[in-house]
């Protein structure tokens, strides 16, 4: 099957009324606004946003397995389904429905598609909400994890000299200039600064932020914007941010344009952890560069 990358909130609708179909919705907002509306039928897995990947070795990505395994069997996916997730807006939750839709593509899911607007577009098209928490039973999640979009830090530790792969920090400005060590607070990771010889394209850029419902650029506008820090259609590209969420979401972009890239999922959070890996903490050189 052909899974559509971003869907629209009128195809959702035509998918509900198939009732034949294996349709599975991910909200992946606080539970707290899940509990206020949410879309019909959908399902709130949170964990999809807030799990941290504490190290990308065979131990560390044994447990993330583990760990979804678990949630996705006890919700009734078992992998086969269509899955559609989504989040308020894509400006707002740090690519948090883009982490999700990474996370099941790496588990195994074949078939993923993203709101693309978010619960925002739905809102906007006047379709119908509840607060009902639909019922599902338990199944067995089947487990077959793709290596090939995933970077481990050894993988990226291996790519810091390599001119052929480009490693891009999306970052907020703040944490790109050193300033920061996340998003969340200036000191919340133990070191603060840029992995070596990384470009910086900063994950806003290349959706439509300032909309009143933001959404991803047009593919030749995602080229245009790639090409000025030296990312074209022939580029590998290795992309990092703080623990993968925006990263996951400028890797959407990238794939709208073409452009081949893999998702660093341990990221600032983990590469920052490990005092035995380099970084390049200068600020002054960078503070006057545009964005």
């Amino acid at each position: 099957m052909n899974t559509k990358l971003l869907i629209s909130p009128q195809e959702i609708t035509s998918l509900l009324a198939e009732k034949s179909s294996q349709t599975v919705i991910i909200d992946t907002r606080p539970p707290a606004d899940y509990a206020i509306s949410h879309i019909p039928q959908a399902i709130n897995i949170r964990e999809f946003f807030t799990y941290l990947l504490e190290n990308s070795d065979p131990a560390g990505l044994k447990k993330l397995h583990e760990y979804f395994t678990e949630i996705l069997s006890q919700v009734g996916i078992s992998g086969a389904e269509s899955l559609i997730v989504y989040e308020d807006s894509f400006n707002q939750g740090y690519g948090q429905s883009c982490r999700a839709a990474f996370l099941l593509k790496y588990l195994g899911c074949t078939q993923v598609s993203i709101l693309h607007g978010g619960y925002r577009a739905w809102l906007k098209a006047g379709l119908p909400t509840t607060n009902e928490v639909p019922l599902s039973q338990s199944s067995i999640f089947k487990l077959h994890p793709n290596s090939d979009i995933i970077v481990t830090t050894a993988e990226m530790l291996q790519a810091i000299n390599n001119p052929e792969i480009i490693k891009l920090d999306v970052r907020d400005r703040d944490e790109w200039l050193g300033l920061s060590s996340s998003p969340y607070a200036p000191d919340f990771c133990p070191r603060k600064g840029r992995i070596p010889n990384a470009v910086w394209l900063e994950w806003h850029r290349l959706m439509t932020s300032d909309a009143e419902i933001p959404m991803f650029r047009s593919k030749a506008e995602i080229l245009e914007i790639c090409q000025s820090v030296g990312i074209t259609a022939d580029s590998i590209v290795y992309i990092y941010c703080f623990k993968g969420s925006r990263a996951a979401n400028t890797l959407i972009a990238l794939q709208i344009a073409g452009i081949s890239a893999r998702n660093y999922f341990g990221s600032w959070n983990e590469w920052s952890s490990d005092f035995s890996l380099p970084i390049d903490n200068r600020v002054m050189n960078y503070l006057h560069q545009d964005g």
